[in-house]
Order: C-alpha cells, then structure tokens, then sequence
C-alpha cells in the first residue's frame, strides 16, 4: 500500500472533521428534530390557538422533507467549500515542505547556496531557520574543506619539488652526494614530518578529540622554565628574552601540557621573527581571568592582516615560509586550544614595531 504524502494527509484530515461534524449534525437532527416539532404542535393545541390533530401527519411528514432536501443541500455546500478551504490550507502548509525537498536534492548534488524562505507559520518557520543555519554551517565546512585541500597541496609542494629535484639529479649523475646536499633532504623531510603532525594535531583540536586534564596549575614554575629553555637557544646577537610574572600570580583551571603548547608555539614564532630587540613573556590578572601575552619587537604585522592570523595555512609573507620552517598551522592549533580550555587569545601589532599575542585562562 503507498503510503500518503503530508498534504493528503491534512486534507484526508481536514475532511474527516467535516465528515464527523456533519455526520453528527444530521444523526442528531434527524432523530430530534420531529419530535421536538410535534411537542410544539402540542403545545400549540394545548393554548387553544389552533387543533391540527387531524393534520400532524401530514405536517411531520412535510417537515421531514423539507428538512432533508435542506440537509442534503447544506451538506453538499459546506462539503464543496469545507473540501476547497482543506485543500487550500494543506497545500499552503506543504508548500515549505516541499521547498526544503528540492533545496537538499539540490544539495546532494553539490548546490549549496539554496536557503528556504521564511514561512508565515511559527513552526515551519522555525525549521526554515534551523535548516537554513545547518545548511550554512554545511556551506562553510565544505570551503574550509576546499580551502585545507588547496593550502595543503600548496604547502606539500614546495618541499617535495625540491626532493624530487635533487633526487633526480643525484639519479642522472649531475651532481654528487655531499654532506650538505644530504642535510638539505633531511630538512625537507623534517618539514613534511611537522606539517603532517600539526595537520593531525589540528584535526583532532577542531573535531574536538584532544583531551583537555583541566586542573589547578601555578604559571610561574611552567613559564619560568620556559623562558629559561628558549633563553638557552638564543645567540648571543639575537634578542633578549625576560620574564614578567609575580611569583603569587594566581593559580589557573587549565591543562598543564596544552598550556605549554600554545605557549611554546607563541614564543616559537616570536623568536622566529625577531633578529634583534626583546622578547617579554607577561602574566597579569584581570577579574576572574589571568592574561598570559608574548610580546615582541620584531617585524610585525600589517593592521589589514591582523583578521587572518590564526587562519591555518597563513602567513602574512609567503615568501619567508622558505626560510622560517614554519608550517602556517600553529597558531590555528593554539586559538583551539585556548578555546578548548575555556578562554580567548588576541593578537596585536604594528609593522615594524613588533607584535603582542595573549591568551587568557579562568582562574582556578
């Protein structure tokens, strides 16, 4: 048996109400109605008006008729006009339905910028609302998905060109192993390795599978050793790196080793685009927040770029990527999570001048 659609559905509906109050209407006229007309022909006969004793035959028998030839007719009228308005209001009702229809058929072939209109009926209107928010959040994964796609083709490419050239050049015989050829390939190699595990990391940080230990962690120990693991890596040209926290700074509600990551990939980027100047890792609280900033007096970065900085695959140069050996990914990594321990990172600069980035976390 096929099964009905939606709008036959209501108008199948729509008529059994009719059906039930008509139905209704004559079973219980059509059983009290000759009655209550002879009690009133009594009554009649009993004030002395009128003695129709002889005629109540004829007269319930007339009343009958009338009565069904009237019946029969208002039956037929308000099936007509209860069957148009039924039909009317169902398709009016099944009109968005069917809209929502189209649009993921469309969908499904790849057309995603189709939304449903918004409806007069509270309710079908809050699920045109709610379709159209999925249908543009599935919009928008499916551009990040193009652009990941795009980037990282871009981003493997470079590297391997340049293995796949040298390795092909050792295979002719025009040029021999040295040493520092040999170095070069590792290099290469090892930036394929980092792009891979932040590929991963910022997979399993945006779908939300990174496990965050949240627990009550002291700043000052954690930045300490910090500032004094990359002041070791420092030369002695390069810039100064210090440390300003107060020893009492209040405790966080924040996962120690994630904490360090972001930390060490802020301070990893600092010392990346920083040749001379100074390096200052601040810790400050604010409310019920503790403000950890990396501040820097390095190149900088243009106000128009500031939007895009922790945009994975983005660098505000591309053509210092050759040379920095980053990977353009950390710092999506860090805003993730940040946000995955309950606070916000920011960022500021000015060209030239030098850049600030802080993140905060609640305190404990």
């Amino acid at each position: 048996m096929p099964k009905l659609s939606l709008g036959a559905r209501l108008f199948i509906s729509h008529l059994l109400v009719m059906m039930v109050g008509l139905g209704s209407f004559v079973i219980i006229a059509k059983v009290s109605s000759p009655r209550m007309f002879v009690l009133r022909l009594e009554q009649l006969e009993k004030r002395g008006i009128f003695t129709v004793r002889s005629a109540r035959t004829y007269l319930v028998e007339g009343f009958q008729n009338a009565w069904n030839r009237s019946a029969i007719l208002s039956i037929a009228v308000g099936a007509t006009a209860a069957g148009g308005v039924s039909y009317l209001s169902s398709k009016r009702i099944t009109q968005p339905v069917k809209q929502m229809k189209q649009i993921t058929q469309k969908f499904a072939a790849g057309d995603l910028a189709e939304r449903v209109p918004e409806s007069d009926i509270p309710e079908l209107n809050q699920l045109s609302v709610s379709f159209n928010s999925m249908a543009s959040s599935i919009d928008d994964v499916e551009q990040r998905r193009r652009e990941l796609i795009s980037d990282l083709t871009h981003e493997l490419r470079t590297p391997l060109t340049v293995m796949r050239g040298y390795l092909e050049e050792l295979a002719e015989g025009r040029i021999e192993g040295t040493p520092e050829l040999y170095l070069r390939l590792i290099r290469e190699t090892r930036r394929l390795e980092r792009l891979i595990h932040d590929l991963q990391e910022l997979s399993r940080a945006e779908a939300g599978y990174l496990s965050i230990n949240s627990q009550s962690i002291n700043l000052y120990p954690l930045l300490a050793s910090l500032v004094e693991r990359f002041a070791d890596q420092l030369l002695e040209e390069g810039p100064e790196l210090e440390l300003k926290c107060p020893q009492d700074i209040p405790t966080v509600l924040a996962d120690r080793d994630r904490t360090e990551q972001i930390l060490v990939n802020l301070l990893g980027n600092a010392i990346r685009y920083t040749e001379t100047g100074l390096i200052t890792v601040e810790a400050t609280k604010v409310n019920r927040l503790v403000w950890i900033s990396v501040i820097d007096t390095g190149v900088g970065i243009a106000e128009s770029d500031l939007p895009f900085v922790f945009e994975r695959f983005w660098r505000a140069d591309p053509s210092r990527a050759s040379h920095s050996g980053g990977t353009g990914i950390g710092l999506a990594i860090a805003r993730r999570l940040v946000e995955l321990q309950g606070g916000k990172i920011e960022a500021s600069s000015k060209l030239g001048e030098g850049s600030t980035f802080r993140f905060c976390l609640p305190v404990a």
